[in-house]
């Protein structure tokens, strides 16, 4: 046990060396070359009547009047590297003793990833705490020192405190005895019913305690996105909001990095990213599976005239979102 309870201290533990080599990952053919054609006039007008007709405080006039001189496409791609892994470390935990198995020190306790636990399906997070075996023992509650009971926080101790009714004097409108405290001045105290001390809440008044090491095990999923340049003018943060066609998709124990790919700065989002999970993830924690995808986000600049004005919105995504920040026929109204 003692290489488990030097460890307890120290985070997550790393896992140990396989014992057999690890599935060497499989070279992924080259994704197709894929393209999404621009949308239609018709389309472009309808994801704007549908933007326009959400915001309270723009005219429709622009969606009905404004004509439409030009649409540029400016698709992009976004690389993801999904890693899911397993995580195990260990922390001391204790319970009231109610006469459960002790067992510290019958034999070693396994090692933390010695210890079989139930994994979930691939990519599905999840917690599972277990019981160390051969790590159990008993010990005098520390707050309560084993007597089960502590002074109550109340009364300090005392089993009553000033009558609230007569405030200490004993007497009520004048020369009227308390019928409260009885003419005593104090009361019984009701946290304690009078006898000074309460039941102990860590130890539940037992006096001792079951001490023993949980190990926690965590399925987790380590995420990380690329989104490729475009020169559309469109803020990247509103291409977080929305999905993609997916070109290309590729899971198994280890993934290769694409190659190949017609935008280069995916391949190299892919290189870097695969290499600095390896690095980031393998020291401390097992990797069960990795998943890694590319989308062709859609993205339409629309140009269009209204009062002999120049102006743009852009619809992008598979939902068709549209984003239209200087548009044209706002009112006064604001929301503070």
């Amino acid at each position: 046990m003692s290489l488990l309870v030097l460890s307890v201290f120290t985070g997550y533990l790393p896992p140990p060396m396989p014992s057999v080599p690890m599935p060497v990952p499989e070279q992924a053919p080259n994704p197709p070359v894929w393209h999404i054609p621009s949308i239609s006039e018709d389309r472009a007008r309808q994801a704007f009547a549908t933007y326009v007709s959400s915001k309270c405080c723009y005219s429709s006039a622009p969606v009905r009047e404004g004509v439409i001189t030009n649409m540029e496409s400016f698709n992009t791609y976004r690389y993801r590297l999904e890693t899911f892994k397993e995580s195990r470390s260990t922390e001391w935990s204790q319970e009231p003793y109610t006469g459960q198995p002790v067992d510290a020190g019958v034999q070693p306790a396994p090692g933390p990833w010695q210890i079989a636990a139930q994994s979930p399906a691939f990519f599905q997070e999840h917690k599972q705490t277990i019981k160390v075996p051969y790590t159990s023992s008993v010990k005098n509650c520390h707050l309560c020192l084993g007597m089960g009971r502590n002074p109550c926080t109340t009364c300090a101790g005392a089993g009553n405190k000033v009558c609230q009714m007569c405030n200490g004097s004993g007497y009520r409108h004048s020369n009227d005895r308390c019928t409260n405290c009885n003419g005593r001045g104090r009361e019984n105290c009701s946290s304690c019913s009078g006898r000074g001390s309460c039941q102990c809440d860590t130890c539940r008044g037992k006096g001792k305690l079951l001490v023993f090491i949980n190990l926690n095990v965590k399925w987790s999923i380590e995420k990380d996105d690329f989104l490729a340049q475009d020169s559309s003018g469109l803020r990247v943060k509103k291409l977080e909001e929305v999905s993609g066609k997916e070109l290309y998709k590729d899971a198994q124990y280890m993934v290769y990095p694409v190659r190949g790919f017609p935008d280069a700065s995916v391949a190299q989002a892919s290189e870097r990213l695969v290499r600095d999970h390896q690095v980031k993830y393998a020291q401390t924690s097992r990797i069960l599976q990795q998943r890694q995808t590319i989308e062709l986000i859609p993205i339409t600049k629309v140009n269009y005239m209204w009062k002999g004005k120049p102006n743009v919105y852009y619809v992008y995504g598979n939902e068709f979102k549209v984003n239209a920040d200087d548009y044209p026929a706002t009112c006064c109204c604001s929301v503070m």
